[in-house]
């Protein structure tokens, strides 16, 4: 066993602790003494670590990693099998703001069948976008336009909200010619664009009443 090998071997056996506090301060020893080895474990963790505030503090961990390290690994892994794999890849990607994160971003990633993994492409995608891809990225943000519950189709607001302007053509597309619940998301995200203020619920309730 190289040198090199023994702490990444420490921090696995350590990120496997029964406690969820003892894992929190293995991850976070981790990112206080970054060390290059440490990047796999710390990703391959992310994957099925069951504690918000574990997975929080692997997430700071990986940002106090050098982005040539843990850029490659995550974007590797934004491809696994495991959902939670999937979306806290995309988390860390936004997380750490590398340009490369960019790449990850795909039609099949932003309509993953997931609606975890789909509402976090969504915002790592609206923060990574870059200058001048703002309308495409808008336009296949609208195709997803009246998926799933209202927790879900507020985070794409929020998302197509962030890229301004470039929004409106694509959400009156949409409020023209979708079914009623694309027309009445893409209606409450119009209004949200025009006033940020107002609250996703009270415009999805106008969307609503004006559709009828």
């Amino acid at each position: 066993m190289t040198s090199t090998e023994r702490p990444a071997d420490r921090l696995r056996a350590a990120l496997r602790d029964e406690s969820s506090s003892a894992r929190l301060q293995s991850a976070l020893a981790a990112g206080t003494y970054p060390n290059a080895a440490f990047v796999a474990v710390l990703v391959d963790r992310s994957g099925i670590e069951p504690d918000f505030f574990v997975r929080d503090m692997l997430t700071w961990a990986l940002t106090r990693h050098t982005p040539a390290d843990t850029v490659p690994r995550l974007l590797y892994e934004v491809g696994a099998e495991s959902p939670q794999a999937r979306s806290q890849a995309l988390h860390t990607l936004s997380k750490i703001g590398d340009p490369r994160g960019w790449s990850a971003i795909t039609p099949e990633v932003l309509r993953d069948p997931d609606d975890d993994v789909a509402t976090t492409a969504w915002r790592t995608a609206a923060g990574l976008v870059p200058e001048g891809q703002e309308a495409d990225l808008a336009t296949e943000l609208c195709t997803q336009l009246g998926r799933g519950g209202l927790v879900t189709q507020r985070s794409l607001s929020r998302s197509i909200v962030a890229l301004g302007d470039v929004a409106f053509a694509p959400l009156q597309a949409g409020a023209a010619n979708g079914s009623r619940d694309i027309r009445v998301h893409a209606l409450a995200t119009e209004r949200l664009l025009h006033d940020p203020d107002e609250g996703f619920d009270a415009a999805y309730a106008e969307a609503q009443r004006l559709v009828g």
